[in-house]
């Protein structure tokens, strides 16, 4: 490469992907000094869900299509841990509707993917909904689910909830102490609606106790998620 910097061909764009540290310093160098004409183009890692959830934002809003708050946190779940499938995805979607795009445009293309469907569980459980979210389980299940992220859904939406519940500030404030994004913040305060701290407190004790089980700690991870779903629909109280 380095050669090829000295007497770049006319007409040719080559891409060159580090994935950090120190290896390829010389090359990288002469790329930053503009050898051949060579640029730099720093992307950072996406960590939070927040800002997967700017990143897939931004992809709409530059194809310029328009995307419901729903659908957007549904595609951003569903591809949480793969940011080229969640790229992949949006470019789908903008590509393949003409309409706005809503939660069922994202149900009809992506609703068979683990992630959604465990947070569709967990949506149904913490407001109180023990038989719509028994059975969206057993639904997720048949279509392929694992039981430990299902349990990691839950374990991220009352984590979020536990943070903020007795927290005070404006959404964008609190969003920024906490690593979330502001539409987090709104939903964990309508989802704490009828809890209480010891509600909160027994479910995250029940959580961890699930985790276990459905991690080779139990004999049936089947009706570890039952009972989970069952204390979490009570809010807390057994």
């Amino acid at each position: 490469m380095l050669d090829y910097l000295a007497a770049p061909a006319d007409g040719t764009v080559v891409v060159l992907r580090h994935g950090g540290g120190v290896r390829g310093k010389k090359l990288l160098d002469a790329i930053r000094a503009g050898t051949g004409g060579g640029i730099e183009v720093v992307c950072t890692e996406l960590k939070k869900d927040s800002d997967k959830y700017d990143f897939a934002q931004a992809e709409f809003r530059a194809a310029g299509k328009k995307i419901s708050p729903g659908a957007l946190r549904a595609v951003t779940s569903a591809f949480a841990d793969d940011l080229a499938e969640l790229a992949g995805a949006c470019q789908q979607l903008i590509s393949d509707t003409a309409a706005e795009i809503t939660e069922a445009t994202v149900d009809k293309y992506y609703g068979g993917r683990m992630e959604t469907n465990a947070f569709q569980v967990a949506d149904a459980a913490i407001a109180g909904r023990h038989g719509e979210a028994l059975i969206t389980m057993r639904h997720a299940l048949s279509s392929g689910a694992d039981p430990v992220p299902m349990v990691a859904a839950f374990a991220s939406k009352i984590r979020t909830m536990a943070k903020i519940s007795g927290a005070r500030g404006g959404s964008g404030q609190l969003a920024q102490q906490f690593g979330l994004a502001p539409w987090q913040v709104d939903r964990a305060r309508r989802d704490l609606s009828g809890w209480t701290e010891d509600g909160l407190g027994r479910c995250i004790e029940v959580l961890a106790e699930t985790d276990a089980n459905v991690k080779g700690g139990g004999r049936d991870p089947v009706f570890a998620l039952e009972r989970m779903i069952r204390i979490v629909s009570s809010r807390g109280r057994d």
